[in-house]
């Protein structure tokens, strides 16, 4: 690929701001439906039936579709590194966050995860450099999260410094997830969602037996397995054809903006659909995202520099 086809791949237009914002919604819901079920389940026995009912759903999705999935045992390798690092380490450490501390606290510990793709797409990749615009603009977006969630988040329920370290090193293992997720590009992402759930699901079967032995458990609730279905098919499944989609698109550190659009979008739900009130707070939030989001898009701050730039003088 060439440098100029490279340069537009990063760029995010109309159709990769649309895909940002679905993806947002898809995967705004997963903390609330994950804190649902560890409610009652252990976390990694949530893990396995997220990866698993998701990747059962992309294999019919698949088959529908006429594709197949490919043969490459290179490719499977790639697959299963994707898993590690996409769903089975940070669904892992984030489910088991989520029982030690406060759910606000988990969504402002994950989005630090642009932050993080900044610098190890900086040092991994040719075509991702590290800008100042850029790196404000995710300390802008973080701090916009930070601000909507309240200084409540870190009061009482604040938990261990273990289970917040365990939610940082889930945001740094979704960055190398990211940059390791730039190979795919040349497939279709329903193939590459379908592959790295897959693999995840491989791995997770004998972990959470083992360590959870899921068959002694009482059966969950109802609500809980609704939460669950949500996880996998919305959160999990059709979120990831999303994500990479965009990856391919847009790039690693553009995709993950994500993570500083999911606590607006479950305002906007809560708004809508739990008739939640919109406090002083909030908007103020989103006004630091939303300036976050416009340094790293780029596009304002070059029309205000050409606007402040005195035009050359006309000869008479």
């Amino acid at each position: 690929m060439d440098k100029a086809t490279t340069a537009v791949k990063q760029v995010m237009g109309p159709v990769e701001w649309a895909l940002l914002l679905v993806l947002a919604l898809l995967w705004g819901g997963s903390f609330f439906f994950s804190k649902v079920a560890v409610g009652e389940l252990p976390p990694l026995t949530v893990v396995l039936c997220r990866v698993v009912l998701a990747a059962l759903a992309l294999n019919v999705a698949v088959m529908l579709s006429g594709r197949r999935m490919p043969a490459d045992p290179r490719l499977w390798g790639s697959f299963f590194v994707m898993g590690l690092l996409n769903n089975v380490i940070p669904f892992s450490l984030i489910f088991w966050g989520q029982t030690q501390i406060a759910s606000g606290l988990a969504a402002i510990l994950n989005a630090t995860t642009p932050l993080f793709t900044v610098l190890v797409a900086h040092v991994a990749t040719k075509d991702e450099k590290l800008s100042a615009a850029r790196l404000l603009g995710v300390f802008a977006g973080v701090m916009g999260v930070a601000v909507m969630i309240g200084p409540g988040a870190f009061d009482g329920g604040g938990g261990s410094t273990l289970a917040k370290t365990a939610v940082l090193s889930a945001a740094l293992s979704y960055a190398f997830a990211a940059i390791w997720g730039r190979r795919f590009r040349g497939l279709p992402p329903i193939i590459a969602a379908n592959g790295q759930l897959s693999a995840s699901a491989l791995v997770m079967t004998p972990v959470a037996l083992l360590a959870d032995r899921p068959w002694s458990l009482a059966f969950p609730s109802a609500r809980v397995v609704w939460a669950l279905i949500a996880l996998a098919l919305l959160s999990t499944s059709a979120g990831y054809i999303v994500y990479f989609a965009l990856l391919a698109r847009a790039g690693a550190t553009n995709v993950l903006l994500v993570t500083l659009l999911i606590p607006p979008s479950a305002l906007l739900l809560g708004t809508l659909f739990l008739a939640e009130s919109v406090e002083t707070r909030d908007l103020a939030g989103l006004a630091f995202i939303a300036t976050g989001l416009a340094a790293i898009d780029g596009r304002l701050l070059r029309w205000l520099r050409r606007r402040v730039q005195p035009q050359p003088a006309v000869a008479g």
